[in-house]
C-alpha cells in the first residue's frame, strides 16, 4: 500500500496506460480522480477512450477498494481541466499526485514538411500543452501544502528521433523540457516533477490499449505483424507491459522517491541505451 491515503489525478484514464496506472494506484491504496476526454476529437484518425471505457476503469478501481470519481475533461481546454481539478479538490480536499498521461500518437506517418498546420497544432496542443494545463491547474494546492508529485508520461520519442513522427517527437521532447523546468520551479516547495519514457508498450486487451497498433498503422506496418516488428528493435527481446509503466509511476508518486525530481525514468528494455 505504497500510496495509501494519497489522492491521485490521472488523465487519459479510460484505457491503456491510464487504466493500468489507475488500477495499480487503486491497489496501492490511493483515492482517484480519473479524467479522460471520453469522446472523439476531430483530426485524430482513430477512436479515443469512450465514456463507457472511463466508467469501466472507475468500476475496476472501486473493486480494488478505492474511493474514486470520473470526469470528462479535454486537456486542450483550460476551463475543462480547472473544473475537473476543482471537483477533485471538492471531493477529496487536495491532490497529492498528478499523472499526466493523456496523449495521442496520430496524426503521424508523414515527413516533417508534409505535416499541415492543423495536424501539428493538434499534436502539440494535446501531448505538450495539455500536460502544462493540468500542471497549471493542479499545482497551486501542492505548492501551498509544500508537498506533491507530478508524473509526466513522455516517450522514448522524447529522447530520440523517429522518422515520420516529427510532431509527436517534438511534443514528447517538450514534455521532458517541461518536466525539468517545472521541477526547478517547484523544488523549493518540495513538489516533485518527473517523467517516464515508455518504450514499445504491448496493447494489452485488459486495459484496451491500442497505441502501439496505431503507431504501426502510421508506419504502414501490418497490424497482425506489428508486435514481432517492434520486438526486433528491443535489446531485451520483449515488449514493455502496461504494468511496467504503472510500477514506475507508483514509485515516482510514493514517498520512496521523495528526493527524486527533474528525472527521466526510461522504461524501454534498453532501446535508448544503444
Amino acid at each position: 500500500m505504497q500510496l495509501e491515503g494519497k489522492v491521485a489525478l490521472i488523465t487519459g484514464a479510460a484505457r491503456g496506460l491510464g487504466r493500468a496506472c489507475a488500477t495499480r494506484f487503486a491497489a496501492e491504496g490511493a483515492h482517484l480522480a480519473l479524467l479522460d476526454v471520453a469522446a472523439p476529437i476531430e483530426g485524430v484518425p482513430y477512436p479515443l477512450g469512450s465514456a463507457s471505457q472511463l466508467d469501466h476503469t472507475l468500476e475496476l478501481c472501486r473493486e480494488q477498494g478505492a474511493i474514486a470519481l470520473a470526469a470528462a475533461a479535454d486537456v486542450r481546454d483550460i476551463a475543462s481541466v480547472r473544473e475537473a481539478v476543482a471537483r477533485t479538490i471538492a471531493r477529496f480536499g487536495r491532490i497529492d499526485v498528478v499523472v499526466n498521461n493523456a496523449g495521442i500518437a496520430a496524426p503521424s506517418g508523414k515527413a516533417t514538411h508534409e505535416i499541415d498546420e492543423d495536424e501539428w497544432q493538434l499534436m502539440i496542443d494535446i501531448d505538450l500543452s495539455g500536460a502544462w494545463r493540468v500542471i497549471r491547474s493542479a499545482a497551486a494546492g501542492m505548492l501551498e501544502r509544500r508537498s506533491g508529485s507530478i508524473v509526466n508520461v513522455a516517450s522514448t520519442a522524447g529522447l530520440v528521433g523517429y522518422r515520420h513522427f516529427a510532431g509527436y517527437v517534438a511534443a514528447k521532447h517538450g514534455v521532458i523540457g517541461l518536466t525539468r523546468a517545472a521541477a526547478l520551479d517547484f523544488a523549493p516547495f518540495q513538489v516533485r516533477v518527473n517523467a517516464i519514457c515508455p518504450g514499445s508498450v504491448r496493447d494489452d486487451a485488459d486495459v484496451e490499449g491500442r497505441m502501439l497498433s496505431e503507431i504501426a498503422r502510421s508506419l504502414s506496418v501490418p497490424v497482425d505483424e506489428h508486435e514481432e516488428t517492434f520486438v526486433q528493435a528491443q535489446p531485451m527481446n520483449t515488449l514493455i507491459e502496461p504494468d511496467d509503466i504503472a510500477s514506475a509511476a507508483v514509485w515516482l508518486a510514493c514517498d520512496g522517491s521523495r528526493r527524486v525530481t527533474g528525472s527521466v525514468l526510461t522504461v524501454d528494455g534498453g532501446f535508448t541505451a544503444r
